[in-house]
């Protein structure tokens, strides 16, 4: 393994911990001890990298842009070492992924599974939420890959793949609407609804699509995670929505119905495998996105038959 310099471990705890005395007991080293480093490298640079405050430091402007090409770096010096174990044939490392929630729940954990099976020396970290705090998360190099709804287009985002990603209605199966093939946001008006809050790419879709038709829906109920909104929809005659990635388990179990939606602004998602442009992934990282654009180039195929649309849905 690549040891960093020290001082980059160093400056990069204190941003961290936001506290010499917090960063150096992770660090194991003398509060008195980091301190002095740090002021004799702000000393030999020239400017200062922290204000100190009351009760801790915050980076100065100066030391935010030192701070992100050490991170950078770091991260670069990761994936070298990960590359020169797995040139030595040691099959192991960590691959962090930050993924939409309704991915989170069924296709990332098979595909891991099933990754893990071949090499079961890679360990996976796991952040889950929406598009911009997960896109943010990777610009800053603290995962290493995305999956995402939807996210801005960027000269900064290395798009590996991108697939279709409907909007479905789902409901209980004795809803009145559960025997449709398709429906229209129209025809959720009479029924109360669960939604996500504004941040949350489906919410932003429907909202658009409510404001240029002047429709409402009787919003029930509104909550930071998906599996409320089913949870509600699965007791109640409400209907919630969510991306097709997002409606497997439960239309395999029949815990719940999921209908395509078909209004032209609801059928234009994608959902998004990405890397940060211009940054060498680790071994394992890379590895794995061979296996996840598999997986979901068979959703594509699956989705684009009809045959296996017609079967998913009368699990």
């Amino acid at each position: 393994m690549i040891q960093p310099p020290r001082l980059y471990l160093y400056l990069d705890a204190v941003a961290r911990a936001g506290s010499i005395r917090k960063a150096a007991e992770k660090l194991r080293v003398a509060s008195t001890a980091l301190n002095r480093r740090i002021l004799d490298f702000e000393e030999e640079i020239g400017t200062p990298l922290f204000e100190r405050l009351p009760r801790g430091v915050r980076l100065t402007a100066a030391g935010e842009v030192l701070i992100a090409t050490i991170r950078r770096s770091l991260s670069d010096l990761a994936s070298a070492g990960s590359q020169i174990e797995q040139l030595r044939g040691l099959v192991r490392g960590t691959v962090r992924i930050a993924c939409a929630e309704s991915a989170a729940n069924d296709l990332i954990p098979e595909t891991i599974a099933h990754y893990q099976e071949r090499y079961p020396g890679v360990q996976f970290q796991m952040m889950v939420g929406s598009t911009a705090p997960l896109l943010t998360a990777l610009m800053a190099d603290e995962t290493d890959l995305l999956l995402a709804h939807d996210p801005p287009s960027s000269d900064l985002l290395n798009v590996i793949e991108s697939i279709k990603q409907p909007l479905c209605a789902m409901m209980r199966p004795g809803h009145p609407l559960a025997n449709r093939k398709t429906l229209r946001l129209a025809d959720c008006q009479p029924y109360p609804v669960a939604l996500g809050p504004e941040t949350f790419g489906s919410r932003k879709l429907i909202n658009t699509l409510l404001a240029r038709s002047r429709m409402s829906l009787k919003v029930a109920m509104e909550a930071g995670a998906v599996q409320p909104q089913k949870v509600f929809a699965r007791d109640t005659d409400a209907i919630c929505f969510q991306y097709q990635i997002g409606t497997v388990r439960e239309a395999r179990t029949g815990e719940l119905v999921a209908i395509p939606l078909t209004d032209p602004d609801l059928t234009k998602g994608r959902l998004v495998l990405a890397s940060r442009a211009g940054r060498l992934l680790p071994i394992p990282a890379a590895s794995f996105v061979e296996t996840l654009k598999a997986v979901l180039n068979r959703l594509t195929e699956d989705s684009s038959s009809p045959a296996k649309g017609k079967r998913a849905r009368s699990k």
